[in-house]
């Protein structure tokens, strides 16, 4: 079957654009040795070097946990006053900022005050870029959230509080352990006044950060919106947790093969860190500093099962209903002739049992033509990180017009194969005007789906 694929020229101008990407996750510490990873087929999970695993009982040892000691990318007082998730948004916040070669006006007004003094915002802006872009402070906001919360910080102050009493807690674990730290640092960072938001959907966090910058665009609230979504869970009291729900796999004697999507033996997901930030920008905006526009948000939808905290809807309606809204956005918008267009899909494909084969029946019939990848068999499950990390992903199978690939240490389950789903195992090509989504799916019944299209040629 041949397909033509287009998009529209010119587009409307508060489309929303994307101009800057950022990570760093288990595969890697930027968004090049992330791609480098997953062309060689890396698998990031492996026993955790942690002694209160085994004291405290905790069955599942293994984990996703990033490749570095991110000290190095942090100054000491980032060091001592942010919670880890904070930290991992904040160097992912910086590449994509640094990408995007943009600077706020408060950022540059402080720049200049402060003369040769390291101002990390303004030096991250003007490294992408020979002459930054400068845009006022009240046009910038921030969209960016963890999943689970700043975990870390919680665990340290209670033990604090526990063992040494309250004197010793410390007067900065308030504003390291608040939900809406990572977006407030951020705001910070790049002088963003025109509003910090953190919209805590669980592991849809980041995708849902994603839609929230885009509706700021659309409604005209933001001309410049740094999303995402970050999460650094890998404590023994979480972990333990999601082994209560039997919802982490257990093959502690084989990490390498343990996030395995689609796999017909999966047992659960793996717990990675770390995190994903994108530059979302209103098109007139972009082309007027002459940006490069690394691909078009061309739709994107919400929904909620209103149905189980934990299973997903076993009859994949509500997922299929946000992803039907992306559809009919991107179609109405000129992007899409219809879903057929849609040429890859990055999926949630967390490695479950019951989640896998609702998402992967639901994702055949919304997009009959998609190859369906899950990058979650290389990086683990960063949680709230997740969905912003694969959007990440996915605008780099954009760029280099590919496919993702899907490690498969096993069989593809047979009711996943029955339902006409086509697995993507390695980076296969894919016509250069093709449309790419990524799902994204979080405990509470919350559904998002992003559809990505190439920016116009001329």
């Amino acid at each position: 079957m041949t397909t033509t694929y287009h998009s529209p020229t010119p587009l409307s101008p508060r489309t929303p654009v994307i101009t800057g990407l950022g990570t760093i996750n288990p595969l890697g510490v930027d968004v090049a040795s992330t791609w480098e990873a997953l062309e060689a087929g890396t698998c990031a999970v492996r026993t955790l070097n942690d002694p209160r695993l085994e004291e405290f009982g905790v069955p599942v040892h293994i984990g996703a946990p990033l490749p570095v000691d991110i000290d190095q990318f942090l100054s000491p007082k980032e060091r001592k006053r942010l919670d880890r998730a904070t930290q991992c948004a904040l160097i992912a916040a910086r590449e994509a900022w640094a990408q995007a070669g943009l600077i706020s006006s408060s950022r540059m007004d402080q720049a200049d005050s402060a003369g040769s003094d390291d101002n990390a915002a303004a030096g991250s802006a003007e490294s992408g870029s020979d002459a930054a872009a400068v845009v006022p402070s009240r046009r910038v906001a921030v969209s960016f959230s963890p999943g689970m919360g700043m975990v870390n910080t919680v665990v340290a102050t209670a033990n604090s509080l526990r063992e040494r009493g309250a004197r010793r807690v410390l007067p900065t674990a308030v504003p390291a352990l608040m939900p809406n730290a990572a977006a407030a640092t951020i705001s910070i960072e790049i002088g963003a006044q025109a509003g910090a938001h953190a919209p805590a959907s669980a592991c849809a966090s980041g995708a849902e950060a994603i839609t929230h910058a885009a509706d700021l665009i659309a409604l005209g609230r933001a001309d410049v919106v740094l999303a995402g979504g970050c999460d650094a869970t890998l404590e023994p009291m979480p972990l333990a947790a999601f082994a209560a729900m039997r919802a982490l796999s257990t093959r502690n004697d084989s990490p390498q093969t343990s996030s395995r999507p689609f796999a017909t033996d999966r047992d659960g997901f793996v717990m990675g860190e770390g995190a994903g930030a994108v530059v979302v920008e209103a098109y007139e905006h972009a082309v007027a500093r002459g940006a490069a526009i690394l691909g078009v948000l061309a739709g994107y939808g919400m929904s909620s099962d209103a149905m189980d905290v934990a299973r997903p809807d076993p009859s994949g309606e509500s997922q299929e209903w946000a992803l039907s809204q992306a559809l009919e956005q991107a179609v109405s918008a000129g992007f899409l002739r219809d879903s057929s267009q849609v040429a890859h899909v990055n999926a949630h494909a967390t490695s479950t049992p019951a989640g896998d084969a609702v998402e992967a029946a639901m994702l055949t019939r919304c997009l009959p033509n998609a190859v369906i990848s899950a990058t979650k068999s290389q990086t683990g499950h960063l949680l709230g990180g997740a969905g912003a990390l694969e959007a990440v992903l996915t605008l780099c199978a954009l760029q280099h017009s590919c496919t993702l690939p899907t490690l498969l240490p096993g069989d593809i389950d047979p009711v996943i194969t029955k339902s006409g789903a086509v697995i993507s195992e390695k980076m296969s090509p894919v016509p250069s005007n093709a449309a790419h989504a990524s799902t994204s799916f979080g405990f509470g019944g919350h559904n998002v789906a992003l559809i990505f299209t190439p920016a116009p040629q001329d």
